[in-house]
């Protein structure tokens, strides 16, 4: 599933970090305002690596593709929107830099035959 939030970053808060049983972890949010007569504010999280990848800054314009994903503690649950790519308007996705787009007909969707003259099938047209 592909969710996709576009806005401005209204404000990027402070980064977290801390020790699990994993090992140490960060995290970084900041609030996407959306658009549209009434706009929403929509708190993103940015894990690890993705902090420096994606440098978001306050006022841009970008699209955040995310996971929605909730947990129960001691009987409270709890949601994240995780951020897994950044796009900026005018530019490439991020990660997508230097990747070239699939040529050719998609994997989905076989050619279509291009001479007809021997396919013969049952259509009334």
């Amino acid at each position: 599933m592909d969710l996709r939030i576009t806005g401005t970053v209204k404000q990027v808060l402070e980064e977290q970090s801390g020790e699990s049983k994993k090992g140490p972890w960060r995290k970084q949010e900041f609030i996407l305002q959306t658009e549209g007569k009434y706009p929403k504010d929509v708190c993103i999280l940015q894990w690890g690596d993705n902090i420096e990848q994606f440098a978001v800054q306050e006022g841009e314009r970008l699209t955040a593709h995310v996971d929605v994903q909730s947990r129960e503690f001691k009987g409270r649950w709890y949601t994240d929107v995780k951020a897994w790519r950044i796009e900026r308007e005018g530019a490439a996705p991020d990660g997508a830099q230097g990747q070239p787009e699939p040529a050719g007909p998609s994997a989905n969707f076989p050619e279509e035959p291009t001479d007809t003259t021997d396919y013969d099938d049952d259509l009334p047209f």
